[in-house]
């Protein structure tokens, strides 16, 4: 947990540098908003690295999720409030009486201040493995908390009742060769359930008919089950 003399486990050679860190902009200059903007980009290369190295078969729109999930404002609130440090923030008169050091706004830009900070005082390679080491559990447990893209939904619901997997098939292309459209249809054949999508690319059209069938997939089943029970 972090402390004033270590936060996030780093003893800062700068002290300058920590108070800088720590000081939201209500409290004056120098102030923490500089720190924010590099640590920010520090922290989605450092976690972007780990959900690559971490998920070596996942595609690219599931890393961008990822990643998403675990540098969001209220991840990274909850990390600061993990590591204590609201605690060790430094307000103006107004933020203090309003609560500012639990306001999850404060909190994340405050981490992301700190992680800049942290690379200034000891570079890269400090910087790195403590964000590593702070984000390892949350790398290991978020690739269950990210909701997965519609053909995988509807492929997996299909599966675990038994059914044939759904047919897509290209219907038609439009549009010159920079800026082609595709529309595409999947066919549910056991509830003969059809949707048309439409997308950029053969992929993004075939996620969106796979999003718009599958809530009827997903209620036909239902049916089924209860004629059978019936």
């Amino acid at each position: 947990m972090t402390s004033s003399s270590d936060p996030l486990g780093h003893r800062f050679a700068d002290a300058a540098l920590l108070e800088q860190a720590l000081t939201h902009r209500s409290a004056g200059r120098p102030n923490n908003e500089r720190l924010e903007f590099l640590g920010d980009a520090l922290l989605n290369l450092i976690v972007a690295e780990y959900i690559y190295e971490h998920y070596p078969k996942a595609s690219e729109g599931e890393m961008t999720r990822l990643r998403a999930a675990l540098v969001s404002g209220a991840a990274l609130a909850e990390l600061a409030r993990e590591e204590a440090v609201g605690d060790l923030i430094r307000l103006g008169a107004g933020e203090l009486k309003t609560g500012g050091f639990r306001r999850e706004s404060i909190l994340a830009d405050t981490l992301e201040a700190l992680v800049a900070a942290i690379y200034l005082d000891a570079g890269w390679t400090v910087c790195r493995q403590l964000m590593r080491e702070l984000f390892a559990s949350r790398v290991a447990e978020a690739e269950g908390r990210v909701a997965k893209d519609p053909k995988t939904r509807l492929q997996e619901l299909l599966q675990a009742k038994g059914f044939v997997l759904p047919i897509y098939e290209l219907i038609s292309t439009s549009g010159d060769d920079h800026s082609k459209m595709f529309e595409v249809s999947c066919v549910i054949e056991p509830f003969g359930l059809m949707a048309r999508g439409h997308g950029s690319s053969r992929r993004a059209a075939e996620q969106s008919a796979a999003e718009q069938v599958f809530d009827q997939a997903q209620a036909a089943i239902a049916a089924r089950r209860k004629a059978h029970k019936a």
